[in-house]
């Protein structure tokens, strides 16, 4: 018997919500949005409007209702799943709302601003027998998922340790709307460090305690972006954080995220083995490429020492072999992670970006900076268990 669509309501409809309405209309078919609300109405209307035109072309999904705020989407009989896509300060109270009247929860990252709305929160579904989890759904991806396979498969042999950064400027150049990536909830680490930390624990599994070093370089940003031009932010968070994790199966990694550089390259991400090295993908995407090297690639090279055989800019990935992706969703599916929760609500299986996760992610992003203020090693409080690896689907758009 085939198994309806679980019902969603999106609540925040701000930058992010246009990919989400996009895979939610076009490609999830086990998730149907039954309304949307948010402070600005006419964003609302916007996303109502944009669905209204999918359905006039022959997408066979609900018109979605625009709620006047949010605690008429909590009232909704019909809603069954709270899509949080607002800011980040915002989260806590929005999905502890949800839960009060009753509803399943997948938020955007982070979970909260800190542990104890992480706690919070946990404490609060699990006494209501309701599910949360959230964002980042990037690790579910074929270029992530492969590179977890490759990695489990003993490609590269044991995992000695990994290296990944994030470096860029920040957001005050392009973002219609870039102020809160400063506040509480924002710097690199709360905004971008989910992608790399969550792609790290399913790639090396639980950490158990991280070393880190953090500071503010900029105390005021100037926004040359539209609308806001010329408008001053005042800097609230560390910009520049970067530190140790490690990981209870013996390996170290290395991470550095920061808004403070000039720099064309923004992600770097590699994995070391005892027999060879990977380089995996920007973990704020879903596919490749996913490239490795191993011992052999080097039998035919001249025996001397790399670091004197370049001259000029070095290329970094030159000899390095790009691997087939062995699994879907290779392009911008976010939603994916919410279609999987959505799934694993009608099936009674666990899901993938869960709870445990995002705490487990949150723990660590939030020790970097406790350890700077410490000058000390922080161990882990929480532990993690990786979740599922993606199974293969005939049918694209539909869950395993």
């Amino acid at each position: 018997m085939e198994k309806k669509p679980v019902k969603v309501a999106m609540v925040g409809v701000g930058a992010i919500s246009g990919i989400y309405l996009q895979n939610i209309t076009h490609t999830f078919r086990e998730v149907a949005l039954v309304g949307v609300c948010d402070l600005i109405p006419e964003r609302a209307e916007k996303a109502a409007a944009y669905v209204r035109e999918a359905i006039e072309q022959g997408a066979a999904v609900p018109q979605p209702k625009i709620y006047k705020d949010m605690y008429e989407a909590f009232d909704d009989p019909e809603v069954e799943v709270i899509l949080n896509l607002t800011r980040p300060y915002e989260h806590f109270e929005v999905t502890k709302q949800a839960l009060l009247h009753g509803k399943h929860v997948y938020s955007e990252k982070p979970l909260g601003v800190d542990m104890d709305e992480a706690r919070a929160l946990i404490a609060l579904a699990e006494e209501k027998g309701l599910q949360i989890g959230g964002a980042p759904d990037t690790f579910m991806g074929a270029g992530i998922q492969t590179a977890r396979y490759l990695i489990d498969s003993g490609m590269i042999g044991d995992v000695v340790g990994a290296s990944c950064a994030m470096v860029c400027h920040g957001h005050e150049t392009w973002h219609p709307d870039p102020e809160f990536y400063y506040k509480r909830g924002g710097g690199p680490m709360l905004d971008m460090g989910p992608y790399y930390i969550t792609a790290l624990v399913q790639l090396l599994g639980e950490a158990k305690g991280v070393m880190g070093m953090t500071k503010k370089t900029f105390p005021q940003r100037l926004i040359t972006s539209q609308p806001h031009q010329g408008e001053t932010i005042h800097v609230d968070v560390d910009t520049w954080l970067s530190g140790n994790i490690a990981f209870s199966s013996g390996a170290i990694a290395q991470v550095f995220t920061t808004f403070d550089v000039h720099y064309t390259a923004q992600a770097r991400f590699e994995v070391y083995g005892t027999r060879g090295s990977l380089m995996v993908p920007d973990p704020n995407t879903f596919g490749g490429p996913v490239l490795l090297l191993r011992p052999e690639d080097f039998a035919a090279a001249p025996q001397t020492d790399p670091g004197l055989a370049r001259h000029g800019v070095p290329d970094f990935y030159r000899g390095w072999k790009e691997m087939p992706l062995l699994y879907d969703y290779p392009e911008n599916s976010r939603g994916l992670g919410l279609a999987d929760m959505c799934k694993a609500l009608r099936t009674g299986r666990g899901h993938r970006a869960d709870y445990q996760q995002q705490r487990h992610v949150l723990e660590i992003m939030t020790s970097f900076s406790k350890s700077c203020e410490a000058e000390a090693y922080i161990p882990m409080e929480t532990r993690y268990t990786r979740t599922a690896p993606m199974g293969l689907n005939a049918m694209h758009g539909i869950l395993d």
